[in-house]
């Protein structure tokens, strides 16, 4: 980072850095077990791959709408309750999973996983907005916070491997402990500090979920953003859990080291590179950068179609490439939601970004029927003619309209006129 991004980072308010370091330590605990939850379950368990796919996949649908509906309750409460409600969920969900002795009660915990998710991400996301003015600090936040969670991502499984924690339950309990912390951490920030208080006042009072509708429904370019971009989740998705079950059930010789050096090289990839990428590409729109990630997500997909079994180090260079997209990718398509929302829908259109979490809970369950059915070569290479899709919408985005934004203090939330 350059002196400019440093003087950034040290402006940053107080509620700003509480949510970075809690993305880091609850994501640095989630990534100690959460990768061997498909192991756990097959071997606890004895289901197939479709089941465990199932399972995954079911939990997260309807925390992607709770998500969008939390997003809109934010912009008309404010963040502060709302972000202490997520904390407190995902507490009591990983601490349950940390318990959980029957499929049952590991089916309740990952669906509060799922929800606590949902109902945290979009007003966190959206208070960046509301307490970072200056565009360039903000979209520096934004990647900052996701330099973090895959620093956590990073270090999670190697301690995890270090403390012999990998794959045993009770490592949950860990991250419900880094969700009690963050609480606290909510608490004394929104107490203490003015921008804390101004973040809890109500934002709009006469805002309604029908009102936020009909003004998301004029938007035709972010419809289809939305669209395309849980495509894109959908197909990223599947180096998870659906690529644990095809080595899984392929005897892919050593798996849980293979599976803790993928999930390393992921996150190192993100932490070494994505702010060199940055800065690479800071001249280049956004739209740009993502077609780039998406031609490198593509390629990916073949080197999974094509890597051996066996092949050790062809599983590393497959996942440094997806890992590449990926640090494009993700980080850009948050500062696109970022950009296109405006300030009195941020918590809105923020929580309009949880559907994306509708593309990677169907991968599981697709995934595994897919590997069941076809097996795993058939699965990459279907997610490979899949960006072809995605490439067609963002070009397609070229040719739709967008509402025409009243000023916030005039708008509130009445529904902007159509552009001719």
């Amino acid at each position: 980072m350059d002196r400019q991004w440093w003087q950034r980072l040290h402006n940053f308010p107080p509620l700003i850095w509480i949510i970075l370091i809690g993305s880091f330590f609850g994501r640095g605990t989630y990534f100690m077990v959460w990768p061997f939850l498909a192991i756990l379950l097959y071997e606890k368990f004895q289901l197939g791959a479709a089941q465990i796919g199932l399972i995954l996949s079911a939990s997260a649908v309807g925390a992607a709408l709770l998500g969008f509906y939390v997003g809109a309750l934010s912009d008309r409460y404010g963040r502060r309750n709302i972000l202490l409600a997520g904390t407190g969920i995902n507490f009591l969900a990983f601490a349950l999973l940390a318990v959980a002795d029957t499929l049952p009660l590991f089916v309740l915990s990952i669906t509060f996983c799922s929800i606590g998710r949902a109902v945290w991400e979009p007003p966190a996301s959206a208070l960046m907005g509301d307490l970072i003015r200056d565009k360039q600090s903000r979209e520096l936040a934004l990647q900052f916070r996701y330099f973090l969670v895959n620093v956590g991502a990073a270090l999670g499984p190697i301690v995890g491997v270090w403390a012999g924690l990998s794959a045993q339950q009770s490592t949950f309990g860990l991250t419900a402990l880094s969700y009690l912390l963050l609480s606290l951490g909510f608490l004394w920030g929104f107490a203490r500090t003015a921008t804390g208080r101004l973040a809890h006042k109500k934002r709009d009072a006469g805002a309604t979920f029908a009102s936020t509708l009909a003004v998301l429904k004029r938007d035709h370019v972010f419809l289809v953003v939305i669209v395309a971009n849980v495509l894109t989740m959908f197909i990223y998705a599947h180096m998870d859990s659906s690529l644990v079950q095809y080595l899984t059930r392929a005897e892919a010789p050593d798996l849980v080291q293979l599976i803790s050096s993928m999930i390393l090289v992921n996150a190192s990839t993100i932490v070494l590179l994505q702010f060199p990428m940055l800065q690479m590409m800071r001249d280049i729109s956004v739209n740009r950068r993502i077609a780039i990630g998406l031609l490198i997500l593509a390629a990916g997909q073949i080197w999974y179609a094509t890597n051996p079994v066996d092949w050790f180090a062809g599983w590393m260079g497959a996942t440094f490439v997806v890992s590449l997209a990926e640090a494009i990718l993700f980080p850009t398509m948050s500062v696109q939601i970022d950009r296109m929302a405006p300030d009195h829908l941020r918590g809105s259109y923020f929580g309009a970004s949880s559907f994306y979490s509708l593309g990677w809970s169907a991968a599981p369950f697709v995934g595994g029927l897919v590997i069941e059915w076809l097996g795993g070569p058939a699965l990459y290479w279907a997610m490979f003619a899949l960006c072809g899709l995605v490439f067609v919408l963002y070009r397609l985005t070229g040719y739709l309209s967008r509402p025409q934004w009243q000023p916030e203090s005039e708008a509130a939330l009445a529904v902007p006129p159509h552009p001719n």
